[in-house]
This record gives C-alpha cells, structure tokens and sequence, in this order.
C-alpha cells in the first residue's frame, strides 16, 4: 500500500490586507444602511421639527390621534391649544401634531 506524506498548505493570511478585506462587506453593509433607512429617518424629523416649530394661531392641523382642528393659542414651547368644533377646545402637545393642512400668512407689520 501506498502511503503519501499529507503537507500542511501554506496559509494565505497575508497580515493587515487581509484582515481589512474581511472587513469590507461590513462596511458596505453600514453606508447601504445608512444612506437607505438612518439619513431618510434623520431628514423626515428635521423636516416634523421645523413644521411644529412654525406653527401660528389659525393654522389648521391633523393630531396623531386624528382629531382635525384650528390652532387657537399657542401656549409655550410644549403645547398648543386645537378648537374641534365650536367652543370645543383640548390642549395638545406640539410633537403630537402629524400634518399641518392650511398655514396662515403672516400679518404684515404697517
């Protein structure tokens, strides 16, 4: 019977290089998360924060619980007050606010 020597193949680490190339499909795996699901994310909040903090008096919004209202004060930085109908007025917290449907202008200074 034959019998063949077994020989140890030389390994191909290749040190730093090859450290970093296992690396690689990682980090293309965070940017193509990034730039798909956390940049939209962090731009649709920008955009929810600068809407609550422009609203005014007479403003016509939609609340997450989906109650459709006018503004009719704005009390302070946390809440506003939403008249629902006629002498019907609840008070609620501006980042509760989901859209706002009819912006009104300015009043120009004479």
């Amino acid at each position: 019977m034959f019998a063949t020597p077994a020989f140890a193949q030389a390994a191909g680490g290749g040190g730093a290089a090859g450290a970093f190339g296992s690396f690689i499909p990682l980090i293309l795996i965070f940017l193509i998360m990034y730039f798909l699901l956390i940049r939209p994310q962090q731009k649709k909040m920008k955009q929810h924060k600068a809407m609550v903090d422009a609203l005014r008096r007479g403003d016509q919004v939609i609340t997450q619980g989906g109650l459709i209202g006018k503004i009719s004060k704005v009390k302070d930085d946390e809440e506003v007050e939403i008249e629902i109908a006629e002498n019907v007025r609840v008070r609620v917290v501006r980042h509760t606010i989901a859209q706002v449907l009819n912006k009104t202008e300015p009043a120009e200074k004479a």
